[in-house]
């Protein structure tokens, strides 16, 4: 490629370091759309002529079926998907090929390249989690009024609904979503034209390159465009969170589908067996999912520290961007499919769960806000004052509600029979119908404000 300047080939070592083609190879759809745009807007300016055009842009196509096929020889001698391209256009139509790179480097051009890549995956994250959101909208539904146990520092604190928990899922996964489009929406810039660094002498029409490849505009600033990787960045930031909150949800899985709890069952598709133990029934894809975390925080590391000390404009540390935001994407949607599955098939245990909503003293709360209602007394004087009581249940070895008055009135004389109205699960829930709350009927309220917006 550089034959002019240089007088021996590269070192084995050199060559081996150098390329990139065993991965950069997946931009291969992404480099012919963006070259088609680019020799369109070359065509269309006058700078080259139609019959150049015409050739590049048929062996484009059809280079792009033979890597839709399978049938397209890479060569690492070739360092990387660009270079390959270009030389397999010039086995087809010959010196032509040569005039598809005037106006262009490879440096905006594999900026290009990825960054069509990177909003491609975006989009696919997009479906995948509102597809993931409606199987949680889903068991929201079949459990809008089933009561659990809410945990805090997994110790039983108040009951709550399992369409409430299912729910809160539903609010952390729409913000991932909303990061997506976010970052979408600020990398939907076009560097094609951009050149090495400096831009062009050419008198290109950037317009033109970024209208045929659905950008809002083009980058406005060369070297920025050449040398920054902030869109993937933004990324792998959106991608760590989301595996973040799908982490946690695994590990719920993972827990509730013990033996100790027989919260849920999971089904067999998302199940394996043990080699030894023909009795287990291990949540392994659960496990999977939340252990993917790593691998994509692990990209999003370690492409912020290639970036971090990298000055203006392209330097090669940057061909390392490619390969980490690659598996970040695959672990990412493989993840959200995963999960998808896990919460379509999986069934909730309604006895198992509202058994363990009556114990740990789960009501205590709404004995302390019944004194400060009722009997009005501080808030701290009635958490003294509960506190005492669920002593006395825990020494009774009894709940709360099967306390009898006469003892409850030896801590505090003035509570009434009434007390007994706030001290069963099922009005522990109703009772929380604040905006936001548990309750079956504001619950409702949410899964139809997201089955609108999900449609």
């Amino acid at each position: 490629m550089w034959g002019g300047r240089f007088s021996t080939g590269p070192d084995a070592i050199m060559e081996a370091i150098n390329a990139s083609i065993e991965f950069d190879k997946r931009l291969g759809p992404q480099d012919i759309e963006s070259s088609i745009a680019h020799v369109d807007m070359l065509g269309a300016t006058g700078i080259l002529n139609v019959s150049d055009v015409s050739a590049i842009k048929e062996g484009l196509e059809e280079i792009l079926n033979e890597l839709n096929s399978g049938e397209f020889e890479f060569s690492k001698a070739l360092e990387d998907i660009h270079m390959n391209i270009e030389a397999r256009l010039k086995d087809k139509i010959g010196n032509p090929a040569g005039r598809l790179h005037t106006a262009r480097s490879r440096n905006d051009q594999v900026a290009t390249d990825f960054r069509l890549w990177v909003r491609g995956q975006i989009d696919l994250i997009d479906k995948n989690i509102a597809d993931l959101m409606k199987a949680l909208l889903d068991q929201a539904q079949n459990g809008v009024s089933w009561i659990m146990p809410g945990f805090t520092h997994l110790q039983t604190a108040q009951p709550i609904t399992w369409g409430h928990h299912m729910m809160a899922y539903v609010e952390m996964f729409a913000r991932d979503r909303s990061r997506f489009r976010d970052a979408r929406n600020r990398m939907n810039e076009c560097p094609l034209g951009s050149a090495a660094l400096a831009g062009t002498s050419f008198p290109i029409d950037r317009d033109h390159t970024a209208r045929a490849l659905k950008f809002e505009r083009p980058t406005a600033n060369s070297l920025d465009a050449v040398s920054d990787r902030d869109f993937a960045l933004e990324f792998l930031t959106s991608s760590s969170i989301c595996a973040m909150h799908l982490s946690r949800l695994a590990e719920e899985l993972v827990i509730w589908s013990s033996a100790q709890f027989k919260f849920i069952d999971l089904s067999d598709r998302f199940s394996t067996g043990s080699s030894i133990m023909p009795q287990k029934k291990n949540p392994d894809a659960a496990e999977l999912v939340r252990a993917k975390i790593g691998r994509i925080l692990g990209a999003n590391i370690g492409l912020m520290t290639v970036m971090k000390g990298l000055p203006l404009a392209y330097s090669k540390d940057m061909q390392e961007d490619k390969e980490q935001v690659f598996d970040a994407a695959d672990s990412l949607n493989l993840a959200l499919c995963a999960m998808e599955g896990m919460i379509q098939d999986l069934t909730a245990n309604k006895e198992s769960l509202e058994f363990a909503a009556k114990s740990g003293f789960s009501t205590a709360t709404d004995l302390a806000d019944w004194l400060v209602r009722v009997l009005n007394l501080p808030f701290r004087d009635a958490h003294h004052v509960t506190g005492e009581i669920v002593s006395l249940a825990e020494r009774s070895e009894c709940d709360l509600s099967e306390l009898e008055l006469k003892d409850m009135q030896k801590i505090h004389s003035d509570i009434s029979e009434d007390v007994f109205t706030v001290l069963s699960i099922e009005n522990s829930v109703n009772s929380r119908s604040s905006y936001g709350g548990t309750s079956p009927k504001e619950v409702q309220f949410q899964i139809d404000r997201w089955k609108k917006v999900l449609g």
